[in-house]
């Protein structure tokens, strides 16, 4: 019964595990969207190319194709960088040097999105991908200030990008948010209708006609006061006094947990804008890219 142990686990383990054929098969298909060129580089005819990945798909259980033209669902996406990984693997010879292997990814960011939501988890990533080097640079939100070298983009704002493909990353509510010496200066803050005469900083990425609707104020957006384009700027300027400010509660969160910014009211409302990660086509056909844009959907749910 011992010495029938490990053939019993290697069968078990080898009914679980697609054939390399439809592996290499559904690799090739994701890479060069075509059935034709699929059936030439792997030297099979193109039916077998399409009975290699319904074989896969009826394996998996999960539809991997989403369209004709051959983009990938969100689970052939996450399952592609996968394959991509065992395939790398195997390429790599006892012995050979492991420096080859290493992915470089750069991704542009926007600054306060960077320092609050993505640095703090990012760890995660490198420890799970630590053949992945990550190059970060900053983009502008809504000005889409961009390297064009960049493979991954994260932008703010209404989400019509016709330049990129993008998916949603992050939504969040708006309010308004104050330093405690501010609020002994000026306060209280008992109604919304408080804040009349109180200096409101402004930023183009976060109106405040939005939250003057939600709170049932009819307010035209100010048109004075000092302006920021970028949010964290914004929260420093509140939390040194210069006003109030409207902010993201996951992007106002670092100065809301030091006590230098502190809400006015109970009420917030969702913002107009989100988070989107954006890329141009063809980039997630790079696993690492895959990878990334996966880890970074499981993270932000």
């Amino acid at each position: 019964m011992a010495t029938a142990a490990p053939s019993s686990f290697l069968s078990s383990a080898a009914r679980r595990i697609p054939p390399i054929q439809c592996l290499l098969t559904f690799e090739a298909l994701a890479r060069l969207r075509s059935v034709t060129q699929t059936a030439d580089e792997l030297c099979v005819t193109p039916s077998a190319v399409s009975h290699r990945v319904k074989q896969l798909e009826q394996i998996l259980g999960v539809q991997l194709f989403g369209r004709a033209d051959f983009s990938l669902t969100t689970e052939g996406s996450a399952y592609l960088a996968h394959v991509r990984e065992g395939l790398g693997a195997l390429q790599r010879f006892p012995g050979a040097a492991s420096a080859p292997g290493r992915r470089r990814l750069k991704l542009a960011v926007t600054p306060t999105f960077a320092r609050a939501i993505l640095i703090p988890r990012l760890r995660q990533f490198t420890e799970a991908y630590p053949e992945i080097d990550l190059a970060l640079q900053v983009s502008i939100p809504l000005l889409d200030v961009v390297a064009e070298d960049a493979d991954l983009m994260v932008r703010f704002g209404a989400g019509h990008y016709a330049d990129v493909e993008h998916a949603e990353i992050a939504r969040d509510v708006v309010t308004p948010l104050a330093s405690p010496a501010f609020v002994r200066e000026h306060g209280p803050f008992d109604r919304p209708e408080d804040l009349e005469g109180v200096p409101l900083l402004r930023s183009p990425l976060e109106p405040w006609r939005t939250w003057f609707a939600a709170t049932g104020l009819d307010w035209a957006e100010p048109s004075e006061g000092s302006q920021f384009n970028d949010i964290g700027l914004m929260c420093d300027g509140a939390a040194a006094g210069m006003g109030v400010a409207l902010v993201r509660l996951k992007l106002g969160a670092p100065w809301l947990e030091n006590g230098t910014l502190v809400r006015l009211f109970a009420t917030d409302t969702a913002s107009p804008h989100a988070h989107y990660l954006c890329w141009r086509t063809g980039t997630m056909d790079r696993w690492e890219c895959a990878a990334f844009a996966e880890w970074l959907r499981k993270t932000m749910a």
